[in-house]
């Protein structure tokens, strides 16, 4: 078929595919997972980052505690059901604010999953996270990105010596009891039992205590690139995949970042989509519980066909 002819590319239009097919979307069925992006500058730059964090790119700027503290009021002022606080990058550990904003969003009860690389920014808050984990351990979750169980592939990817850093922060997790999961990627195309055997001994050796056969504690996610040409998902694909809105991550969470020069921040609909105004909902959590048209290509590749979600529940 000319998609030039109907006037629309893939991914372009929010209720029609390229073909004229009607586009999936998602319904929020219940907010359970609020994402904080604490901004996008990093300590590394990897070589396919979905969010292109690196040392310079500070599209999202830092969040403060007082941005945070304004999104927890407003999620029991308004009686919303979230379960779990979740803190991305960029490296989290890069905003000075992040041991404050993290002890505000403990005390208040919230489970917190922190996305880190657990390199030099996580190891300079040690003490401040030791108090954390006495305090608060039962609640706190670190998910720590370790490309690969092989040196040389993760360190291709995010640097010479960034796989040795890396695994000294997960030593110093696991030594001090902390719950720690593993965030991994199909770099290397091997099966998935391979890469679980891989880490499973990697692990062993280093005294780092995960259940690499436990899809939470080990995820395995899969490749996203900006130059990737995945299938459009229709309003059919949830037949024919056997699959229901309800397994897609914007049913259930929401994101906050701060945009450069904004002077608040705003609600977007996924942890991946950070950039895309079509996916922006408003400043208020109350006003972001639309649908979501599934009109982008991470929609296809990472959660529909790919099968994951940045942030799985304990239990």
């Amino acid at each position: 078929m000319n998609l030039e002819a109907l006037g629309r590319a893939k991914f372009d239009d929010p209720f029609l595919t390229a073909n004229g097919k009607r586009r999936a979307s998602v319904a929020l069925k219940s907010l359970e997972t609020l994402w904080f992006n604490t901004g996008t500058l990093c300590n590394i730059t990897c070589q396919n980052c979905y969010i292109e964090s690196s040392p310079k790119n500070d599209r999202l700027v830092y969040l403060s505690l007082a941005d945070v503290r304004d999104y927890l009021d407003e999620s029991r002022a308004e009686s919303l059901p979230v379960k779990m606080i979740g803190f991305t990058g960029g490296e989290p550990f890069m905003n000075r604010d992040m041991p404050a904003i993290l002890e505000e969003t403990l005390e208040r009860g919230f489970e917190v999953l922190v996305l880190t690389n657990a390199m030099r920014p996580m190891m300079r808050y040690q003490k401040a996270l030791r108090r954390l984990q006495a305090a608060h351990g039962g609640l706190l979750r670190f998910r720590v990105s370790l490309d690969d169980h092989r040196a040389e592939i993760h360190d291709a990817e995010r640097g010479k010596g960034s796989f040795a850093k890396a695994m000294e922060g997960l030593r110093f997790l696991s030594r001090e009891g902390f719950q720690v999961e593993i965030a991994g990627r199909r770099l290397s195309k091997e099966p998935d039992s391979l890469a679980r055997a891989g880490y499973k001994a990697l692990f062993q050796t280093e005294g780092v205590a995960i259940n690499c056969d436990d899809p939470v504690q080990l995820v395995i996610f899969p490749e996203m690139s900006p130059e990737s040409d995945p299938p459009e998902i229709t309003e059919a694909c949830w037949g024919i995949l056997h699959k229901t809105p309800d397994d897609v991550m914007c049913a259930t969470s929401r994101m906050v970042v701060r945009r450069k020069g904004e002077d608040r921040p705003k609600v977007v609909a996924c942890t991946l989509i950070a950039y895309d105004e079509r996916f922006e909902m408003g400043s208020k959590l109350a006003e972001a519980s639309a649908s979501v048209a599934l009109n982008h290509r991470y929609c296809a590749t990472f959660c529909v066909l790919g099968g994951a979600a940045c942030g799985v529940t304990k239990g």
